[in-house]
């Protein structure tokens, strides 16, 4: 039996994914959780083959949450499945230790076809990304790659409307230490307020 935990925080997503999944592959059984929390209870609770897991939940990220299953339970692989474009998300989230990453977009075939391939051990990188990834490696990246993954974590929940306090509770770290981010970011991006910094980040595609 294949067991697979979808976290998704909307209940129509991981419904059709999980149909998707039922109508391709074989002896599955399927859970699911709508953020982190709910998350961490079932793979304490259970044995898993594969999480497939969204960035933008509630609480604590799909990236922070990445981070911490990979600590966690290494061994694990951990497929993305977001709506952020893949050139802005899916590099930081392979270095973090994620076997995959496909936008919501994807055709079911390819939802399968990345499936059963990490199913079998191995990563799996779409054509997409692939491009997008020989992209990266040149040297006209855009500000925001010069960000480290803390830093970017945090740009991101800045630009959704998150107060230091939210974030710092959050990332379990002090509204000082988020300020100090914040003061690297804007320098990084030259922005000087942070409407500049949810300009940038509309401009950008990445909220």
């Amino acid at each position: 039996m294949i067991r697979i935990l979808i976290i998704d925080d909307h209940p129509v997503v991981r419904i059709g994914v999980r149909r998707i999944l039922e109508e391709g592959i074989s002896f599955l059984e399927t859970d699911e959780a709508g953020d982190a929390r709910e998350a961490m209870k079932r793979i304490r609770g259970n044995t898993y083959n594969l999480i497939l897991l969204d960035i933008n939940l509630p609480g604590k990220s799909g990236m922070v949450l990445l981070e911490d299953l990979r600590n966690m339970i290494p061994e694990l692989p951990v497929l993305m499945l977001s709506m952020y474009p893949e050139k802005d998300y899916a590099l930081r989230a392979l270095k973090l230790g994620a076997a995959g990453y496909l936008t919501k977009n994807s055709l079911d075939e390819e939802l399968i076809k990345a499936v059963n391939r990490i199913l079998d051990g191995h990563k799996y990188i779409s054509e997409s990304l692939a491009e997008a990834l020989i992209d990266h490696s040149g040297n006209d990246q855009p500000p925001h790659a010069r960000l480290s993954n803390r830093e970017f974590e945090i740009m991101i929940k800045i630009s959704q409307g998150e107060s230091m306090k939210e974030i710092a509770d959050i990332l379990s770290i002090s509204e000082k230490t988020v300020s100090t981010y914040k003061t690297r970011i804007l320098e990084k991006l030259q922005c000087t307020t942070t409407a500049d910094l949810i300009r940038y980040a509309l401009k950008a595609g990445l909220v």
